[in-house]
């Protein structure tokens, strides 16, 4: 007689998994679906290299900015309710952008799918906790959903590329409407509302202080070159990202409900972390702008064939993760972090080899050791992060790496394209910005190496925990 009620709970939960999964597999494939698609959106919509700088980070940059709030709003409002507000959002704004007239508004259109993935990500991991309380329950639906999530990194190209040459590029938004509306009957239907704590204040200032920086840098990196590096207006968008900044760590070590807690980088663990976060993605970003700009412009393939050249660097980004955590459970995070950076650095410099009528070959190997170390790198710092920080601050800790990972992300194209729109031509450029790219991770390997990342007791302390990162589930790249 309990055999049909347990089975329609399982049924329920699966279906429940399956629309959360679905909510952050949009997240990430908006990151990657994008990349394949620039040349097709500057020949219909104009602009150089700069406006497509800006349709990517417009996304990222409000994606960063707005990640900790979201998660003190879903505190506040509920889980459920700020999961289907952005889901709503989402739905609204990919199926607009597939009908954007110009540039501009498709520019604005993308920082509103940012709102709407920033407030995905947290809710549905405060969904996931209040659905599965049980931790070995809760690790392996987190297992699926990082699998799931690894699936979109790994097809976002390939699925953009293929679309791109049939439908054309605006069919990369219409992507997101079946599935939002998929994830939002299954989460109206099947998820219970979390606890609300009204009391919570936010925190407006930090919050405006935090997105103006990043939006002030990011505008003076990308138009650097069209405006001229010392023009009244580049030189006053540096003043104000430097003033941004220090008024935001001023409210915030004032702040009685801090949007980022400055106490967490008394830990030098987590402070390290933050700067290594930011240093792999730059290179991940960087490298999935400028290379379908290669293959595309300069060697003349499809959007779909350019794709496709990309899965040797996204497949090991959907299945390697889980290994590293096995890794790091075992021997801790110092030597997958030195060895993922290093293989990330190698992979790049093998790109500097690449002219205009290389074969494949070089190609292939580099970016095969780039996926395998960014697989490497990610899991390894989240579970050095987060094994670092009590266990009441695994939150925050876990939030700040994410948002600092992503302003990583908005940096790397910023700089990168400020390269290419600088140089006299564009392999000049391309090679200029891999070399730096190159640095940057290589840097990241020497770091990783000297610091002391595998404190002692990091294995018990995550398995204690039963952490996701330990364990090799709930980790992303992306």
């Amino acid at each position: 007689m309990q055999i049909q009620p347990e089975r329609t709970r399982k049924l329920a939960q699966a279906l429940l998994l399956l629309g959360l999964s679905l909510g952050y597999f949009m997240v990430l494939l908006d990151m990657t679906v994008v990349s394949v698609a620039l040349p097709a959106i500057r020949a219909d919509l104009g602009g150089g290299i700069a406006g497509l700088q800006w349709v990517v980070n417009a996304y990222t940059i409000v994606f960063a900015g707005l990640l900790l709030s979201m998660g003190a709003i879903a505190d506040k409002l509920g889980a459920k309710r700020v999961y289907i507000g952005g889901l709503a959002l989402f739905l609204i704004a990919s199926g607009t952008s597939a009908a954007a007239p110009s540039l501009g508004l498709l520019i604005g259109l993308r920082a509103v799918l940012g709102v709407g993935g920033a407030a995905l990500l947290p809710a549905s991991l405060s969904l996931f906790a209040h659905t599965f309380p049980e931790p070995a329950r809760r690790a392996r639906a987190l297992g699926i959903w990082a699998a799931v999530t690894g699936i979109a990194m790994a097809s976002g190209p390939v699925i953009g590329g293929l679309l791109v040459d049939t439908l054309g590029w605006r069919s990369i938004f219409l992507l997101n409407v079946p599935l939002a509306l998929i994830s939002l009957i299954m989460t109206m239907q099947l998820v219970g509302e979390t606890d609300r704590h009204a009391q919570r204040s936010f925190d407006l200032s930090g919050q405006v202080s935090a997105i103006a920086g990043i939006v002030a840098l990011s505008f003076a990196l990308m138009e650097g070159e069209s405006w001229g590096w010392r023009s009244p207006i580049i030189i006053g968008a540096f003043g104000l990202a430097l003033l941004c900044a220090v008024t935001f760590l001023r409210v915030e070590a004032r702040g009685k409900t801090p949007l980022l807690p400055l106490r967490l980088f008394r830990n030098p663990t987590v402070s390290a972390g933050m700067l290594a976060g930011m240093a792999i993605n730059i290179g991940i970003s960087g490298i999935l702008f400028i290379l379908p700009l290669y293959w595309e412009q300069i060697r003349g393939l499809s959007a779909h064939m350019a794709g496709l050249a990309l899965l040797p660097m996204m497949v090991p980004m959907a299945f390697n993760p889980i290994f590293t955590g096995r890794i790091v459970a075992r021997i801790g995070a110092r030597i997958p972090m030195t060895i993922g950076f290093g293989l990330g650095a190698v992979g790049t410099l093998l790109q500097l080899g690449v002219d205009r009528n290389s074969g494949y070959t070089l190609t292939l190997v580099g970016l095969l050791l780039i996926g395998f170390g960014v697989s490497l790198t990610v899991p390894a710092l989240m579970a050095a992060v987060i094994s670092a920080v009590p266990k009441e601050q695994t939150g925050a800790a876990s939030g700040a790496l994410n948002s600092t990972r992503q302003l990583g992300a908005t940096l790397g194209v910023a700089i990168l394209g400020a390269m290419l729109s600088g140089s006299q031509s564009f392999m000049a450029g391309m090679q200029m910005s891999l070399a730096v790219t190159a640095v940057i991770l290589l840097g990241g390997s020497v770091f990783s190496f000297l610091f002391y990342w595998a404190h002692e007791g990091v294995r018990q302390v995550c398995a204690k925990r039963h952490h996701p990162s330990a364990t090799g589930v709930g980790v992303t790249v992306g």
